[in-house]
């Protein structure tokens, strides 16, 4: 992509088949000639992509947008939860939800993601060559948000599956069937969970929390409990993998964290900085005209919003395409920003945390097994993630 994609006519900035691919350089053309830009998406449709810092921020907090999909997207199961909802209705939403996802909540799951990551560990020895997404950094997470929702893990497989078809760009077909699928679940075990006695378990506490007498209707934890079950384990694969990666490109960066593991949780911040797990936040629209950086974009218009992009704005992080793992990235909008703000960061942060810890303490000469060049990221515009990430453990 060059500058030349932008024509005076249709001031449109074509974005190219590979944009997935490489991202970051496109960001930058795209920060250099502006906040907000008019562009097509390599699938044709038209939006206005932002890609400023500042200009992120306020797009995520502006009044003037709307996360409402009702009209817009076909999955009933996708239109209940709070994050295609604007106030009041996301207001209530969030309060309920907010109840039994606190922080004290999730540090008391910390002994458990610690013994979930060690049996897992356990079962590679030096030498062995594995895939690190679907050896480790898929069945942690999906261990986890399945035990938090009291969920048999041998539907996991399914999960997995359904998720890569809403998250990859399905065909409709396969799409219809993977949200079917998962709701027609998800209403079974709702209705199981309610008709049982509450018990210390997070959905269990989740079905029976109130709030001046309101409660969650069946529909809207079906939607919530998809929004979990998806974002819930796809958020933390992909800080894992990209973090892991990062660190085998940049081998100084690898060794201050094995010498000062105590750094690991601190550093979470720079990997969601660096590389996030989300690239395009999920979708936005125009409810009125709004102003960003001296750009107007009209009412009606669908908002592209970058956090990886933001993310590397050299106006606000200085030499923001290098790791170091010592920066004090704080400020990131890597879980988003705002009352959209990532509901699950507590929890990403923890099996994050002890995820990177466990894995280096036992494999501290980790090696990547395959040429930089050859790896592939995921064709999707909202997860930032690779399809393998092929290492070498020892």
């Amino acid at each position: 992509m060059t500058a030349s994609s932008t024509t005076a006519s249709s001031a449109v900035t074509q974005l190219p088949d590979d944009y997935v691919q490489n991202p970051h350089e496109v960001h930058d053309l795209l920060r250099s000639e502006g906040p907000v830009r008019e562009v097509r998406m390599p699938h044709g449709l038209k939006v206005w992509f932002v890609t400023r810092y500042d200009e992120v921020k306020t797009a995520l907090t502006a009044p003037g947008i709307s996360k409402k999909v009702v009209g817009r997207v076909r999955h009933d199961a996708l239109t209940e939860h709070i994050v295609f909802m604007d106030p009041p209705h996301h207001t209530r939403l969030r309060k309920l939800v907010t109840k039994p996802f606190t922080t004290r909540r999730v540090e008391l799951m910390r002994p458990r993601v610690e013994e979930i990551t060690a049996e897992l560990i356990a079962k590679f020895a030096d030498g062995d060559v594995i895939d690190l997404l679907e050896d480790f950094a898929v069945p942690l997470p999906v261990t986890v948000i399945c035990e938090v929702l009291g969920i048999p893990l041998a539907h996991r497989d399914d999960f997995r599956e359904w998720s890569n078809q809403l998250l990859n760009h399905g065909t409709e077909e396969e799409v219809q069937a993977a949200t079917a699928g998962m709701a027609d679940f998800l209403h079974e075990h709702v209705r199981t969970v309610r008709a049982a006695e509450p018990d210390d378990t997070f959905f269990s506490a989740l079905v029976h929390a109130t709030e001046s007498g309101d409660q969650l209707t069946t529909e809207e934890l079906v939607s919530m409990a998809f929004l979990l079950l998806v974002a819930g384990h796809e958020t933390t694969v992909n800080l894992i993998g990209n973090a892991v990666l990062a660190l085998l490109r940049n081998p100084g960066q690898l060794q201050i964290l094995r010498d000062r593991p105590e750094l690991i949780p601190a550093s979470t911040d720079e990997f969601l900085r660096l590389e996030g797990p989300i690239n395009i936040a999920s979708f936005r629209y125009t409810t009125e005209p709004l102003e960003l950086g001296g750009v107007t974009v009209p009412a009606g218009e669908l908002l592209m919003v970058s956090l990886l992009a933001a993310n590397r704005d050299p106006e606000r992080y200085e030499n923001p395409d290098r790791l170091d793992v010592t920066r004090s990235a704080q400020g990131h909008v890597g879980f988003g920003h705002g009352i959209h703000f990532c509901l699950g960061a507590p929890l990403a942060r923890l099996e994050f945390d002890v995820a990177l810890t466990q894995l280096l303490a036992r494999f501290p000469n980790l090696a990547l097994a395959a040429e930089p060049e050859t790896l592939v990221w995921r064709d999707s515009t909202l997860i930032r993630g690779l399809h393998t990430l092929p290492v070498r453990l020892a």
